[in-house]
């Protein structure tokens, strides 16, 4: 997968020639702007993608990262993300040129539509290989399964009510199913109302209270980089042959933030209101920006300026806790945790419109909110699973998505790039 993403993100920036990372401005502009068409609204669909993608991957993955290969791997991250930029602008654009309408005069689209209506030979196969994949692949297991874990660890309820591990785990797993089926059986514009009202609010507090963190702390940003920049070239770490270790990690980390190249974001933006396909995809390209290179960026300062990362018991979601814990006058943990459980959710909400979506294409739409029942109960056995039983599933699952995903797009560059040179971006 991460030989399909990194080549497949190298191709589609030599194929555009990096144009579409010039117009970023114009990306903000059409960001905040409507169109008079059925479908939701840019921000919506963004807001959308971010409340799947900014949580535990940007908080606890970044201290994952730097925990097994020190800061320089900060800089893989941030390189892979640009290359994700590009295959978001792709693939959302074809999401928008290549999609259906469905009876009730809604636009449908995302990558089984775009496989099968571009490529006649092989899409139909491909889109029914990858909708499989994605009925596993965006089910709730990370996240339902981090939160459990980390409920228990850092406040361990224990202490206050005997239920045992298994206890709080089954109680936590049925009250996050609750809570997110309250929502997600609202269908689209549920989600979308509620998406786009949370994640914003809970980005610029995180955002907010992260750069408070780092001008209190001023004279160690500039060293923080330094370190970053050095050791992700460092040569001691070449010789010794676990260089492209630190890239791969940065790399694998950077994909599990941002999920370029899987194929979930199209599903979202295929239903937007653009009427362009390239509109829709400079939008897109906002969100490995945000997610990766902004918010992660701000996790990995905090974790390196704190120095948190170099007691070794300490890892994940637990080791950023720490770092906010001693950065930001000894309660940052606390209010660090409240965001985790909001973000948690938020992704929870919006991973199960992405089953529905693959449901629907391998059946009938109609029948596709029957998947919700599915989903919901896997938000009670994710909880009580082990976190290996969890990321296997995930992992394999977004790689059989990320394989037929990003051969349709490479296939399908063409199309991109005749529209980039009609709207005369590049000769």
């Amino acid at each position: 997968m991460l030989f399909v993403v990194l080549g497949g993100g190298l191709f589609l920036l030599f194929h555009s020639r990096g144009y579409p990372l010039l117009k970023i401005k114009q990306a903000f502009v059409l960001l905040l702007s409507k169109e008079e068409n059925k479908g939701i609204s840019r921000f919506q669909a963004l807001s959308a993608v971010l409340a799947a993608t900014v949580g535990l991957g940007n908080i606890s993955g970044v201290a994952i990262a730097i925990h097994m290969g020190g800061p320089g791997v900060l800089f893989w991250m941030w390189m892979t993300a640009f290359l994700g930029m590009i295959i978001k602008f792709y693939s959302c654009t074809l999401a928008v040129q290549l999609r259906i309408t469905a009876a009730d005069g809604q636009p449908l689209g995302g990558p089984m539509y775009y496989m099968q209506l571009g490529l006649k030979k092989w899409g139909k196969p491909l889109a029914i290989w990858f909708s499989v994949a994605g009925l596993f692949g965006v089910l709730p297991a990370f996240t339902a399964n981090q939160l459990t874990q980390t409920f228990i660890n850092v406040i361990d309820p224990n202490q206050y009510i005997a239920l045992g591990d298994f206890g709080w785990k089954l109680s936590l797993g049925i009250g996050l199913s609750v809570i997110s089926g309250v929502v997600i059986f609202g269908g689209l514009k549920a989600i979308v109302k509620v998406t786009s009202n949370l994640v914003p609010l809970m980005v610029g507090i995180y955002f907010l209270m992260g750069l408070f963190i780092l001008f209190s702390n001023g004279s160690a940003v500039l060293p923080a980089f330094e370190l970053i920049f050095t050791e992700a070239f460092n040569l001691q770490t070449a010789v010794a042959g676990g260089f492209w270790g630190l890239v791969i990690l940065g790399v694998r980390r950077a994909v599990f933030s941002n999920e370029s190249g899987v194929g979930n974001a199209p599903m979202y933006h295929g239903q937007s209101q653009s009427k362009k396909g390239t509109d829709e995809g400079l939008v897109a390209m906002l969100g490995p920006l945000l997610d990766t290179v902004l918010v992660c960026t701000i996790t990995g300062l905090i974790v390196i300026i704190s120095g948190a990362y170099h007691l070794e018991e300490l890892n994940g979601i637990v080791l950023t806790l720490e770092a906010f814990r001693r950065l930001f006058f000894g309660f940052g943990d606390v209010l660090l945790l409240g965001m985790v459980f909001v973000f948690g959710i938020s992704t929870l909400f919006t991973y199960s419109y992405y089953g529905v979506k693959c449901f629907g294409f391998l059946t009938k739409k109609a029948w596709g909110q029957a998947y919700n029942y599915f989903y919901i109960g896997s938000i009670i056995f994710s909880a009580l699973a082990t976190v290996e039983e969890v990321i296997g599933i995930i992992d394999l699952s977004f790689a059989l998505m990320c394989i037929p995903n990003m051969l349709a797009i490479v296939l399908l560059a063409h199309s991109v790039k005749k529209e980039m040179q009609e709207r005369r971006w590049m000769s």
